[in-house]
Formats: structure tokens, C-alpha cells, sequence
């Protein structure tokens, strides 16, 4: 080969190797591109595993504490549930106690009345003045007895009989108690206002006895009265429909409030008004056993007002499908009402 040839040849190989080597260096500089890119991927990927894993930590922490919380919730409904359990029984054992009292109260009741009686009858006038005021009071003594005696056992059959609820007309019902249970206004000035009452579901008759109760208090507490007004309506309170009854009666002091719907609890004495000191319990005990409240405003001489509310029906309805119950042979009609015998 001539030099001239040898020459060409030698530049064109030379040419190769350096497109060659640009190739080469464009190989590499392209895979150090890829290893840069593949450097930030991994670090943003160690930055994702180390937010993953602060994560998986707090996760932790949080369950723990939700654990925790939630072991000490278990503990406490099952504290709730025990100490439920415990009033009910408690609440069944004292309604059978006073049940049992009460019951057990009559037969010596019955012998001192009737005894008393034939005394007076058989001996009355033979004994002196004195004596005869003492065997009077010895039956009047009897006839409270006796009337504390039907309060009692009427509260414990409150407790224990189930709801029968039925769509009832609240005026018609006043209306009822009014002609019927109280004649003795019918010697008074009494005015009544009476309206705007709801149709609710409730147990007609233990709805009756509540407004017995509220009605003859205003009643009774307007007798220094000689104008009673005694006002039975509806009134929104804070957003809940309540029924109301209001007189402008002698009122009480609103620092005795929480003694109202005790048992035995009387606000003014026995010489001014007579009374067992239950039925305001009785009052309340229906109105819970509905799943509302009972409360009072009042002023001293000034007259007072009760409300009561009455649930939406959850309670009610549970207590309305239990049947009542009875643990013993109950008088089918108050033995003070009749008169005659206890």
C-alpha cells in the first residue's frame, strides 16, 4: 500500500475512534444522568419509607391511646351498668317494702276504726265529754292513716304496672277530673281556664291522676282565696311543649323547691292543710315513668304553677309492651274513699 493510501486509511480509523468516543462519552454521560436520576428518586424514596414510618409510629401511638380510652370506656359502661342494675333492684326491693308496709298496715287499721266505732255507738253516751273528744280523734287519726295507707300502695303500684298508651284528648281528661273528682268547688268561686291542650300518647289513667293531684292541690291552696282562678294550659319551655296548671293559691318558697316531690315532704303545716305528703311523688313518678319532668315556680302567697313534660315515647314504649305485674292481692277500691271500713 502506497503512503498516500496507508495515510487515508489511518485518518479514517482515526475518524471511527473518535466518533466512537463520542459515543462513548455520550453513553456516559447519559448513564450518569441516570444514575442522578435514579440518586433523587432514591432519596425522595427513603424521604417517603422515613414520612411512612413516622406515620406507621403516630398510627401506633394513636392506637394505643384509642385503646386505652377505649378500655377505660368498657370499664366505665360496665360501671354504669352494674350501678343500673343495682338501683332497679334497689328501687324493686324498696316498691315491694312499701308494698308490704302498706298491705300489712290495714287489718290493724280496720280493727282500731271498727272497735272505735262500736264504742262509740254501744257506749258514746256514757262517756264524758273528754272521753268521747279523745275516741274522735282516734278515728279521725285512723281515716289520715288510712288515707297515707291508699297513697302508699297506689305509689307502689305506679312503679310496677306497665304503660298503656293511647292517643288522649288532655282537655277532655281535665274536663273529667273536674266534674268528677271535685264536687267540693261547686261551693266556691273558683274560675277555671282551661285550653290549648295537645292530644298526646300516654296512659289515659295515670295521666288522669296526675291532674287529680295537681288540681286538687290548687284547689286545696286556694281555699284562703275568696276569688280561686286556677288555670290549666300548654306553654313552650326552652323549646319543649309543657303542659301547665297554675292557681294564685298561698304559693311556697322556691328554697323548699327540692323538697316537693319527696315522699312525706310537706311544705305547710297539717292544722292549715291536710295531705299525706305524697301524691306530688306519685305526680312525679308517673311523669318519669313517660320519660319527661316535672317542675314548679312558685312565690310565697303569690300562687305557684307546675309543669310537666312528657317523652317522645322511647321509654314508653318499651314499658308499654311489659305487662303489669303484681306481687300480691291489691284492694280494688280505696277503703278511706268509702267511708265505711279500711
Amino acid at each position: 500500500m502506497n503512503p498516500e493510501n496507508q495515510a487515508k486509511a489511518t485518518l479514517n480509523m482515526l475518524e471511527d475512534f473518535l466518533e466512537d468516543k463520542v459515543r462513548v462519552e455520550q453513553t456516559q454521560h447519559a448513564v450518569f444522568n441516570i444514575l442522578e436520576d435514579f440518586s433523587e428518586e432514591k432519596n425522595r424514596l427513603e424521604q417517603t419509607q422515613s414520612a411512612a414510618l413516622n406515620l406507621l409510629e403516630d398510627f401506633d401511638a394513636e392506637r394505643f391511646k384509642a385503646e386505652g380510652v377505649s378500655r377505660e370506656l368498657r370499664e366505665s359502661v360496665e360501671l354504669l351498668r352494674v350501678a343500673k342494675e343495682a338501683a332497679e333492684a334497689s328501687n324493686r326491693e324498696l316498691e315491694a317494702f312499701s308494698y308490704s308496709v302498706s298491705h300489712d298496715l290495714r287489718a290493724p287499721l280496720r280493727h282500731i276504726l271498727g272497735f272505735s266505732r262500736i264504742l262509740n255507738e254501744e257506749h258514746g253516751s256514757s262517756l264524758a265529754p273528754e272521753a268521747q273528744g279523745y275516741l274522735q280523734r282516734i278515728q279521725q287519726g285512723t281515716l289520715r292513716m288510712g288515707h297515707l295507707v291508699d297513697d302508699l300502695l297506689s305509689l307502689s303500684r305506679i312503679g310496677r304496672q306497665g304503660l298503656r298508651l293511647q292517643v288522649t284528648n288532655l282537655e277532655a281528661l281535665v274536663e273529667e277530673v273536674i266534674s268528677e273528682s271535685l264536687p267540693d268547688t261547686a261551693e266556691r268561686q273558683v274560675e277555671w281556664k282551661i285550653g290549648g291542650l295537645p292530644f298526646v300518647e300516654c296512659d289515659p289513667s295515670l295521666l288522669k291522676q296526675v291532674f287529680q293531684n295537681l288540681l286538687s292541690n290548687a284547689v286545696k291552696f286556694t281555699r284562703p282565696r275568696s276569688q280561686a282562678i286556677i288555670e290549666v294550659g300548654q306553654k313552650d319551655q326552652g323549646g319543649t311543649p309543657a303542659v301547665f296548671v297554675r292557681d294564685n293559691g298561698v304559693g311556697f318558697s322556691m328554697k323548699y323547691a327540692d323538697k316537693l316531690f319527696g315522699v312525706f315532704q310537706r311544705l305547710h303545716r297539717a292544722e292549715d292543710f291536710e295531705g299525706t305528703g305524697v301524691g306530688l311523688a306519685t305526680v312525679q313518678r308517673i311523669i318519669q315513668k313517660h320519660g319527661g319532668r316535672i317542675w314548679a315556680e312558685a312565690e310565697l302567697d303569690h300562687g305557684a304553677t307546675f309543669y310537666f313534660s312528657l317523652g317522645t315515647g322511647n321509654r314508653a314504649q318499651v314499658e308499654a309492651s311489659a305487662p303489669a305485674t303484681s306481687t300480691a292481692a291489691e284492694p280494688e277500691t280505696s277503703a278511706v274513699m268509702a267511708g265505711e271500713k279500711l
